[in-house]
């Protein structure tokens, strides 16, 4: 279980105020370059760090600031922590029990037909299987491909559905945009060569004809005040 010192900028703005230590000890203990706490001595770096006493939060005794302020040559050493904090697992594939191993391609299949958009990695994350087997079963190259039957991995209890949820849902926000089906705008370059002329086959206007026609508008309201 390894330990390392909490905070080491604001440990070594305090070691610098309140003990005697050198720049060297200092430096090595916080692991930081002797010119850095040369400068927070000198207020040219870490301001507005307020300082953190290593004794206080366990990780440095009295006995030992004193013992190094004695020997420029000693080189502090953290204090045994009281508490230990196990270090995190790498993870790793996700096991799947010997029963349920026979179960992977029939599920492998399922996810591939029915949810195309997850990558290799995304479907060997939920099942625990490799990406060449993924490619056998896509390729149809399998060994066992012809009695292969798609299978829900969720109903195998091979991968929660919360787990599927996320993986589609990761794949469906990393998926390209598809245009939308239908009549689109034609773009300017196909358009703007196109002739807008008046064609040579539309009617042209009679003048004769129009102003006959306003003649009998106007002469039908006069015989009507006649026959009054």
């Amino acid at each position: 279980m390894a330990t390392q010192l909490l905070m080491p900028k604001a440990t070594a703005v305090w070691l610098v105020d309140n003990t005697a230590l050198s720049f060297d000890q200092i430096a090595t203990f916080c692991k930081l370059h002797v010119l850095e706490v040369k400068a927070i001595a000198d207020g040219e770096a870490a301001q507005g760090i307020k300082g953190l006493d290593p004794v206080i939060t366990g990780q440095l005794s009295r006995e030992e600031i004193a013992r190094a302020e004695k020997d420029i040559n000693y080189r502090l050493k953290l204090s045994e922590p009281k508490v230990r904090v196990p270090e995190a697992k790498r993870k790793g594939p996700r096991y799947t029990p010997l029963s349920k191993r026979q179960d992977r391609p029939n599920a492998i299949l399922w996810l591939v037909r029915n949810h195309p958009e997850l990558k290799d990695a995304q479907i060997s994350r939920l099942i625990g299987t490799t990406k060449s087997t993924i490619e056998q079963i896509r390729d149809r190259t399998h060994w066992n491909s012809a009695n292969l039957q798609p299978m829900d991995p969720v109903t195998l209890g091979l991968c929660s559905q919360i787990d599927l949820d996320i993986e589609v849902d990761r794949a469906a926000r990393n998926r390209p945009i598809e245009p939308e089906s239908g009549d689109t705008l034609l773009p300017a370059s196909a358009t703007e060569n196109l002739d807008y002329s008046r064609n040579d086959d539309s009617e042209e206007l009679d003048a004769d004809k129009v102003f006959a026609k306003l003649s009998s508008m106007k002469s039908a309201p006069e015989d009507e005040e006649d026959d009054l």
